[in-house]
């Protein structure tokens, strides 16, 4: 990866007295697949469209490869959106739908073109189908194809995979990074997806009300959350307000902030073990496949959550027990 290809600095939007994107500053590297999460509301598909030149902010700058594009028209900038639903014309066959992007090319290089990318997404045999006959999937791999086959600097993606069932937006999830470590291409996706996100993107941009709560790579946030926010958000997390609360004991931990601990970091010990920071009485127990997932009542009425392995065993609901983590496995998160 190189510069930086997208560069949002003090980026504000407002719709009337609600601020729906506050002096927003992000930097997107060339060539990464980048994405934006977060859930609805947040402000991440208006700074999407703000990139597209489908809207433009009130103050700052949006620059696209070290140039000032804020108020370029959408047509003339380097990039190229695809929408949730694909958008593909119903009269015009699949080669037809790939090839719209590309009018006033010479016939012999759109047909190289073409073929060229349809081949990327596994769909050089569909050229001459009608959209309505495509599944869902092959309906969103043409209209992808249709995107880059202009060859845009940075491809954006709004909610790509959401209106595919889940074995299917597993399967393209793999095919997207795939289109894109092949093309080189710089991917912008949204999405309030967290798994699609940490599976997908080099980096992300966690968005909140308006503003951008942390950037990192899906193992940084989370691992080291730095708000309660992202804590909260990525993944669940057991949080606590104070060092004391909660009938869970932090003797090591002090100062402002929460404390979050993952439910996989959770141990189930006796309720008399010296490594036990507070007690708790079992609630339910349910195997996911993976683990035993263990709901817990503290002796203040605060339910924590437990992830063990599945050969744990005497979970039985009602069952009191020691809770039990290590300090290692305690983040502090700012409120």
């Amino acid at each position: 990866m190189g510069g930086p290809t997208v560069e949002a600095i003090g980026v504000t939007r407002r719709f009337g007295d609600h601020t729906v994107l506050d002096a927003v500053d992000l930097t997107i590297p060339d060539s990464s697949f980048f994405c934006l999460l977060g859930p609805s509301g947040c402000g991440k598909t208006t700074l999407l469209r703000i990139v597209a030149g489908l809207d433009v902010p009130d103050a700052g700058t949006l620059r696209i490869g070290g140039t000032d594009h804020t108020r370029t028209p959408a047509h003339r900038r380097p990039t190229n959106l695809v929408f949730q639903s694909g958008a593909l014309f119903p009269h015009m066959s699949v080669a037809a739908n790939v090839a719209f992007g590309l009018r006033g090319e010479q016939k012999a290089e759109v047909r190289r073109r073409v073929a060229e990318v349809l081949a990327l997404v596994a769909m050089d045999d569909y050229g001459d189908r009608s959209p309505a006959t495509l599944s869902g999937g092959q309906r969103q791999r043409v209209a992808i194809a249709r995107s880059l086959v202009r060859r845009p600097d940075v491809l954006l993606l709004d909610e790509p995979l959401s209106s595919l069932d889940l074995s299917l937006q597993l399967r393209m999830r793999r095919e997207l990074r795939t289109w894109q470590q092949e093309t080189g291409t710089t991917f912008l996706c949204v999405t309030h997806n967290q798994a699609e996100a940490m599976e997908l993107a080099d980096q992300i941009a966690v968005m909140n009300a308006g503003g951008i709560e942390q950037v990192g790579t899906g193992r940084e946030l989370y691992e080291a959350p730095r708000t309660r926010f992202v804590a909260d958000f990525i993944g669940e997390n057991n949080i606590f307000d104070e060092p004391a609360g909660d009938g869970v004991a932090f003797p090591e931990f002090d100062g402002s902030g929460a404390l979050a601990v993952r439910p996989e970091d959770v141990r189930l010990v006796a309720p008399d073990d010296v490594t036990a920071r507070g007690r708790g009485v079992v609630r339910t127990a349910s195997f996911t496949g993976r683990s035993l997932r263990v709901a817990l009542t503290t002796a203040t009425g605060r339910e924590l959550l437990a992830e063990l392995p599945p050969s744990q065993v005497d979970v039985t609901p009602g069952r009191e027990v020691g809770i039990a983590f290590a300090a290692t496995d305690v983040r502090q998160v700012r409120l």
